[in-house]
């Protein structure tokens, strides 16, 4: 396993972390603790180090089973956890004031709450689950962070950027305020280089990567007939005609390639680590098997600079709000 600084925070990482929505069981259907378990042990003898949770994955569930194996582990694991919006609302919408989504005394309710689920005495990252960027100067959730670290409660602060959104954080980024940033980046979804990953990379910030395989796009296993459980919140992201699209987009990248489905995770795994803004990549893994395929790209090797090159004209941009 390669390690990677976590921006400015001096904080080391595996460069493949865990995500653990998924073992939450809050939207995926199917999760089995023992499972969970299994997985998120085995990552861990293979060298991974960082976790990614919060305490709305399953209303607390995640962090419980992280808990559970951080604390019988000898190893330094490394444990983020996020804060939930106080009014519930995904992603943050425009014109709402800081307040009315994280009050300061929320903002310590809820890292309390997720230090008593994981049974940890500080969390390594607490982020807020959403962001606008127009809170950067408002509200009281910075004046409770402060405190927190104070008190040896969090060691570094960070927010969870709306989804698609990356450039919504630059302002925040500016202000020297913030120590991590979480973002969707991957071969389909290259925005956060625009003008995130820059941003990032000039103030110290650590950059998370969630989503690196699209939900499930860039794995090569959905096609136009591909069929979700009922209750899956794929069903709406893979709306419409967008699973033919989705198999549409995948047979050019393949045939520019020249690579066989089956190693299409690894290459989108990879891309994402190719970029030297990225700390961290935390794809969900509820089994041993995508545990240890997962983790075995971590060897810092990324991709050749004419890969990556020719994944860049594979961008696409899409309007996920429509």
């Amino acid at each position: 396993m390669n390690y990677r600084t976590l921006g400015r925070t001096g904080i080391e990482v595996s460069e493949v972390g865990y995500g653990a929505w998924g073992i939450g069981g809050s939207q995926w259907l199917g999760a089995k603790d023992d499972e969970s378990l299994d997985s998120l042990r085995r990552a861990i003898d293979l060298g991974l180090t960082f976790i990614d949770t919060a305490l709305a994955y399953g209303r607390g569930h995640s962090e419980e089973l992280v808990g559970q194996v951080v604390r019988e582990r000898e190893e330094w694991i490394r444990v983020a956890s996020k804060v939930p919006p106080k009014n519930q609302v995904w992603p943050a919408p425009e014109g709402i004031g800081a307040d009315e989504a994280f009050p300061g005394e929320w903002v310590r309710k809820c890292t309390e709450r997720s230090l008593k689920n994981t049974g940890l005495e500080a969390l390594d990252v607490q982020q807020l689950h959403v962001w606008q960027d127009a809170w950067a100067d408002e509200g009281t959730w910075l004046e409770t962070v402060q405190a927190l670290k104070d008190e040896g409660k969090i060691l570094a602060f960070g927010v969870s950027i709306n989804d698609h959104q990356p450039a919504n954080a630059v302002r925040l980024i500016e202000t020297g305020v913030v120590d991590t940033v979480q973002v969707i980046y991957n071969v389909f979804d290259q925005t956060p280089e625009d003008e995130l990953f820059a941003a990032c990379e000039a103030h110290g910030v650590g950059v998370i990567v969630r989503v690196p395989f699209d939900e499930g796009a860039l794995t090569g296993a959905i096609g136009p007939d591909t069929e979700f459980p009922e209750g899956d919140f794929r069903n709406d992201y893979f709306r419409d005609d967008r699973r033919a699209q989705v198999d549409e987009h995948v047979r050019a990248l393949l045939e520019d390639l020249g690579i066989e489905r089956s190693e299409l995770p690894e290459v989108a795994l990879r891309y994402v680590l190719s970029h030297a803004a990225v700390s961290a990549v935390i794809p969900g893994m509820r089994s041993v098997r995508n545990a240890e395929r997962n983790v075995a790209v971590g060897d810092g090797r990324g991709l050749p600079a004419e890969t990556v090159d020719k994944l860049h004209a594979h961008r696409w941009d899409r309007n996920f709000y429509q």
